[in-house]
């Protein structure tokens, strides 16, 4: 950890919007496939980051619900390397006290897959010295989507009153209600959209756009990121006196 950083300062929860695997491959003339695994060991970096840093929540955006509708050959791909990422990453997980927890539609992913996902969750449930979090199959529409149907559904068999719907409800009906809100949202690749990303949780987080793509983002730019989070004043609607840095989850 740079020395010239508070630690109190460290965001306790930061969300990344992996962009720029294709880009990556397509400049040097390679499969999209192999921008994706350069992504993963990237991935490995960055959770090596957040546990040096004291980042105590990670969330990737690893497939959309979107993301079905690219080539099958590139979708089977990325499922494969989903489950080698899992078995080859398991042993560092049981290592550090580190939960995996998955959000999204679940029920898309190949059997497979699911089993492969559902088995190191199950692994990993009653550790507490971090979250590695995947978005996996995940439209941030949907999940509100969803969300409200479940409270509909109580709403109708009358286990809940209209007039009791509120913020909390809503929260308390999400993939993760335990889980905080992003204190910072970081997309790589210079691109300028939210893409259907966690709409309720992070109304309120920080966004950070690098130029950097995925498969390049370094250490130092894990610090550059940090260090820009840090000189951000995060009123949540109020005043600078007296606010302090903390997540509103």
């Amino acid at each position: 950890m740079a020395e010239s950083t508070d630690s109190s300062n460290v965001p306790r929860h930061i969300a990344f919007i992996m962009d720029g695997n294709g880009r990556w491959a397509k400049a040097r003339g390679l499969p999209r496939l192999k921008g994706h695994e350069a992504g993963a060991e990237t991935v490995r970096l960055v959770i090596r980051c957040c546990r040096d840093w004291g980042v105590r929540y990670l969330t990737l955006y690893a497939f959309s619900t979107e993301n079905w509708r690219r080539p099958a050959l590139e979708v089977n791909g990325l499922m494969r390397l989903l489950q080698k990422f899992l078995q080859e990453n398991e042993g560092g997980l049981h290592e550090h006290g580190v939960r995996l927890r998955v959000i999204g539609r679940r029920g898309d992913l190949p059997g497979s897959v699911r089993r492969e996902v559902e088995r190191v969750e199950a692994a990993t449930v009653n550790y507490d010295s971090g979250e590695l979090i995947l978005a996996l199959s995940y439209g941030g529409r949907v999940e509100i989507a969803e969300a409200a149907r479940r409270i509909a559904e109580k709403v109708a068999k009358g286990e809940l009153k209209p007039g009791a719907v509120n913020e909390k409800v809503v929260t308390d009906h999400l993939y993760a209600p335990d889980v905080p809100d992003p204190d910072l949202v970081v997309r790589t690749s210079g691109e300028f959209r939210t893409s259907n990303f966690l709409p309720w949780q992070s109304v309120y987080s920080e966004w950070l756009i690098t130029p950097v793509l995925w498969p390049d983002f370094s250490e130092s730019d894990f610090q550059a990121v940090i260090e820009a989070y840090t000189r951000r004043n995060r009123r949540f609607g109020g005043v600078e006196s007296g606010v302090t840095k903390e997540s509103n989850g």
